[in-house]
């Protein structure tokens, strides 16, 4: 399957149900009170870390989520259902941004984390809420409120425990096919992995850790080229990385040059992760070409005063010592990982009107309360006609018109709503 680990959808949380307009109509009773019911609310989108999940390959071909809405309500303060939210599965170490801003709306770390991503509408109110001394005998009810929709970024950072880092076939594919049930293509030629592989590897005294094989790595990964930011993004999280060389010099490179380019380019792009600890493994020590190379390894090991391993993911040779190093040294790791800052943005106050001139020169009123209010109001009813009408001369909006120069017959924008100005 096609490793995804950036993906685009859009998102639509259930609108709720809208409240009902009744009056009892019992034996005996010709004139009973309103017994309208509300609406139900309208389903949330959750998003849930799911230890099943390894990739965003289910984005491809599912774009659009939209939840159910809430039923609505009904005669004798029969209330509508709520409806259930919609959840969506995302592997951990999933990072979901605002498209349209890019602020960081959710990081889902660990398993079974979950977020609302979008909130449901609240069921619109029944003509009985709306009686009062008054007003007995309401007519009118409210329509529910639409629920939140967004188009969102979806990220994935691995949350491996070792990282294996180098340069294209280095033998980072051979390794983790030897130490874990992972089946990674393998090939003697540049970039063979495209995709990061994880693998699980399984110690001898019952404890296991997560492995990641992550696309090789070329100069100029921090700006971006070939695979750099795919690569440099999911080493993030790793609690330590294995920087594996070719001993052997298979290509004609020099394998203490290739430790040194590396370390270059993770500096550029993050001087924390360039911190993090690091195991240098030189490979493919069965070849007698690595003979040459392994003193000056040694050296650059002791000189960095890194951990230093010699071994062959072809024979096995090595490679037991290096797994049972590396399962008792992540028992007392600690990485200190930042969390993604999450966006909070600080709530608009519901109350405030906001009025303003578009490009034809049409006045545009905002304010959440009362872009609420028009869509739920029924103005195909005079009652509820008449109570918006009461809300607005309330909120003083004529003033507030008025005082940009508004003029009869002017056009008027809020929501969804236009109409025309009319003193």
């Amino acid at each position: 399957m096609e490793f995804l680990d950036r993906a685009k959808i859009y998102v639509k949380a259930g609108d709720g149900g809208s409240g009902k307009s009744a009056f009892r109509r019992e034996k005996f009773v010709p004139k009973g009170g309103p017994s309208g019911g509300d609406g139900g609310k309208g389903g949330d989108i959750v998003f849930v870390a799911d230890e099943n999940e390894n990739t965003l390959q289910y984005f491809r071909y599912h774009r659009k989520f939209k939840a159910e809405n809430g039923e609505h309500g009904d005669r004798k303060n029969q209330y509508g259902r709520n409806a259930e939210a919609l959840i969506i599965k995302v592997p951990a170490g999933t990072v979901v941004k605002d498209d349209a801003t890019g602020d960081v709306l959710a990081d889902l770390t660990e398993v079974g984390k979950e977020y609302v991503i979008a909130k449901g509408g609240r069921g619109g109110r029944g003509n009985a809420k709306f009686a009062n001394s008054a007003n007995r005998a309401p007519t009118f009810a409210e329509f529910g409120e639409k629920g939140e929709e967004k188009t969102l970024f979806l990220e994935l950072k691995l949350l491996a425990d070792v990282g294996l880092i180098g340069y294209p076939s280095v033998g980072k594919s051979s390794l983790i096919r030897k130490v874990s049930a992972a089946r990674p293509e393998v090939a003697d030629y540049p970039f063979t992995t495209l995709v990061p592989v994880l693998g699980v590897v399984n110690t001898d005294y019952e404890k296991n850790f997560v492995m990641a094989d992550i696309p090789g790595l070329i100069e100029g990964a921090a700006e971006g080229v070939g695979l750099g930011h795919d690569f440099l993004r999911h080493v993030e999280r790793t609690k330590l990385l294995l920087h594996i060389v070719d001993a052997a010099a298979v290509e004609g490179r020099e394998p203490v040059e290739d430790y040194n380019r590396i370390n270059f380019e993770l500096k550029k792009y993050s001087e924390k992760l360039a911190k993090r600890r690091q195991i240098l493994v030189a490979n493919k020590i069965d070849l007698p070409s690595a003979k040459e190379n392994l003193p000056m390894l040694k050296e650059l090991a002791a000189k960095e005063n890194i951990a230093f391993f010699e071994i062959s993911a072809a024979t096995g040779e090595g490679v037991d010592s290096l797994i049972k190093y590396l399962a008792t040294e992540l028992e007392n790791i600690v990485v200190e990982d930042e969390p993604v800052e999450i966006s909070v943005k600080k709530e608009d106050d519901p109350e405030r009107i906001v009025i303003k001139r578009d490009e034809s020169g049409d006045f545009v009123v905002s304010g959440k309360s009362l872009e609420k209010l028009v869509y739920m109001t029924n103005f195909q009813n005079d009652e509820a006609l008449r109570r918006f009408q009461y809300i607005w001369r309330m909120k003083g909006i004529d003033e507030k018109l008025r005082e940009k120069g508004i003029k009869e017959g002017d056009t008027v924008h809020i929501g969804d709503m236009t109409f025309e100005y009319r003193e």
